[in-house]
């Protein structure tokens, strides 16, 4: 099945993001949390790497267990950060071996301890070069999704320039777009407007990260310019208990699948950051396409 044939037909895709563990106790954990998660009948997996590429091996340790226990796509991210475009076919050579099914083809963030994306002597600069590329060498071999910034990229001169050059993503041969995390369901719904209006016409899949912990996504939230709406924070600052704030931000995430799904998304992408609770909880008993808990 092809990555956009998740979306089609009135399906609703669900999808699940992984990264990867830095130790052998860390992999069987990871293991039992896919496990665990497969309940959900997702339509497949995704899993990023460290920056630079320096968790890239692991990266593909987590594709490869994924095809072995379970029968569901695997995607991994793949970053024009300090490769080649030689070292980036190599990496797509041995997913392509490792049973990765989708690429998400990003330009990447710049490295720990600088504040510009810089460009490696025969490597790529951007996001719709990496697309083209893999669509050039590797043709439909992959399914390709690019990132989506429902709040504008952080280092977007403006909205606009921001959507022209998701297009070029689009036109480079993206099949999805998969939106950074976000709190606010209007920020999304004028983002995909948005999209419509420039010719945007591939599946745009939120994406939902569920707050378990408020000091932990304040500072994600913070590296990505992703807004905390001021009521929703209050109610997680009334208590610092872990219990407390799980039940808070689980609500709120529920809340928001709920609002997406009577609002046409065609699926929803979850950041799990490797534990499956708060996607347990916030799905429980809903019902979408593809996927019935």
């Amino acid at each position: 099945m092809g990555l956009s044939d998740h979306y089609r037909n009135l399906r609703r895709g669900i999808s699940f993001e992984l990264f990867p563990p830095k130790n052998a106790e860390g992999m069987a954990s990871l293991e039992k949390t896919v496990e665990r998660l497969l309940k959900f009948e997702p339509d497949f997996f995704t899993c990023t790497y460290g920056a630079g590429g320096s968790s890239q091996a692991a990266t593909l340790d987590v594709v490869a267990m994924v095809r072995r226990i379970a029968d569901v796509p695997v995607a991994t991210h793949l970053t024009c950060v300090g490769s080649t475009v030689e070292e980036l076919k190599g990496y797509l050579q041995r997913a392509s071996q490792a049973g990765a099914d989708y690429i998400v083809a990003l330009r990447g963030d710049p490295p720990k301890g600088t504040t510009e994306f810089q460009q490696v002597e025969g490597g790529l600069r951007y996001a719709n070069e990496l697309v083209a590329m893999i669509r050039e060498n590797f043709g439909d071999r992959f399914g390709i999704a690019v990132a989506g910034y429902p709040e504008v990229h952080q280092e977007a001169v403006s909205a606009q320039d921001d959507l022209e050059n998701l297009k070029r993503k689009v036109d480079a041969g993206a099949d999805v777009i998969v939106t950074q995390l976000f709190y606010d369901n209007a920020d999304f719904y004028r983002f995909r407007d948005d999209c419509d209006a420039i010719g945007i016409t591939i599946p745009i899949i939120p994406g939902i990260l569920p707050v378990t912990n408020f000091k932990q996504i304040e500072r994600i939230a913070k590296l990505c310019k992703a807004s905390i709406p001021k009521g929703f924070a209050e109610e997680l600052n009334r208590s610092e208990s872990p219990e407390w704030q799980f039940k808070v931000g689980v609500e709120h995430a529920r809340a928001q699948t709920v609002d997406l799904l009577e609002n046409g998304v065609p699926g929803i992408h979850y950041y799990v950051l490797n534990q499956s609770g708060a996607a347990e909880e916030l799905l429980d008993g809903l019902e979408l396409a593809g996927a019935v808990a």
